[in-house]
């Protein structure tokens, strides 16, 4: 059905960005996103203290808590910080529509830092319940937590954390390995919905993928029971 999707929409269709006439030292993304020198070396600046507090503290408590469960574990930790051109993408929009400094841009992205931990399908609500504890025991606070195990795109619990010390925002995934994979499997249609702004057949067409994968996602039991923080509709991603 992808490969369909594909040859319909193909990628290289989409045109590319032409940055021969930008400044050194500037940015540019699609859609006449753009930083200047300054503004891009801002971003830079924010990204690498991200990638210090990931580095030195927020990474290490994750692994802890990680430590004390045999049961589940860590995936996809190789890509736990975002891109940096998609938060420059992220941080253009910000700054045009709300009128934030790149800084202020770069703070409140919620997910520049992000964690998955993969659970068997048997031990899932206890370990979500308990690793949630943990993380609190770590010293992190919780911001929000939705449940969208209900879903029809995307099944799963995500939740979004702050490091005290810092304000550091970063976001927890939970998942099973079949949750996780058709995430992984439908990700490509997700950003191209969030991208892309396709039109109507286009849409249909991505929608009916993703609920096609998830429909084959098994719900571990009581995983429906893991309450939203603060408490509020179930939606996904």
């Amino acid at each position: 059905m992808w490969g369909e999707y594909e040859k319909k929409w193909p990628p290289a269709e989409r045109p590319t960005v032409d940055r021969s006439a930008d400044p050194p030292g500037s940015w540019r993304g699609d859609r006449d996103k753009y930083l200047d020198q300054a503004g891009n070396h801002r971003v830079e600046v924010a990204c690498d203290q991200i990638a210090k507090r990931e580095r030195e503290k927020i990474s290490p408590a994750m692994r802890r808590v990680e430590g004390q469960d045999a049961d589940r574990h860590l995936v996809g930790f190789d890509y736990r910080l975002k891109g940096r051109e998609r938060i420059k993408d992220i941080v253009c929009n910000r700054i045009k529509r709300l009128g934030r400094s790149p800084e202020q841009a770069v703070s409140r992205i919620p997910d520049t830092i992000r964690y998955t931990f993969q659970y068997k399908e048997e031990h899932y609500a206890r370990g979500v319940t308990a690793d949630v504890t943990r993380l609190k025991e770590q010293g992190f606070r919780l911001s929000k937590l939705w449940n969208a195990w209900s879903g029809e795109q995307y099944k799963g619990i995500n939740s979004r954390w702050v490091e005290p010390d810092s304000g550091q925002r970063f976001e927890v995934q939970f998942h099973t390995r079949v949750s996780f994979e058709a995430k992984q499997l439908t990700h490509k249609a997700y950003e191209r919905l969030r991208t892309r702004h396709p039109d109507k057949f286009e849409q249909m067409v991505l929608e009916a993928f993703q609920k096609k994968v998830v429909a084959d996602v098994l719900v571990p039991r009581g995983a429906m029971d893991i309450p939203d923080y603060p408490e509020r509709g179930r939606h996904a991603r």
